[in-house]
């Protein structure tokens, strides 16, 4: 496996916890926690990385199943 260039991150959206939550993180910093898509859509805008093609960039790495697997969650809540 190559190393990711450091112009550009390497966002891990990690293997689903217990409840289905997953942690994003780039490099050793936690961003943030995520229950759905939408929420990693939100933590990487947050910290200012909202450029990145969330479903088909290799800039993320989907451990533990893609953008569209969250287990234990079913839908999004309303609001």
């Amino acid at each position: 496996m190559t190393q990711p260039s450091p112009q550009f991150p390497h966002i891990v959206v990690h293997t689903p916890a217990l409840d289905g939550s997953r942690r994003v993180t780039e490099g050793d910093v936690t961003l943030g926690i995520a229950s759905h898509l939408d929420d990693v859509i939100e933590i990487l805008r947050l910290a200012d990385l909202d450029r990145i093609e969330v479903e088909e960039s290799d800039l993320i790495e989907w451990q533990g199943g893609g953008p569209d697997e969250w287990p234990g969650l079913s839908e999004h809540p309303e609001e």
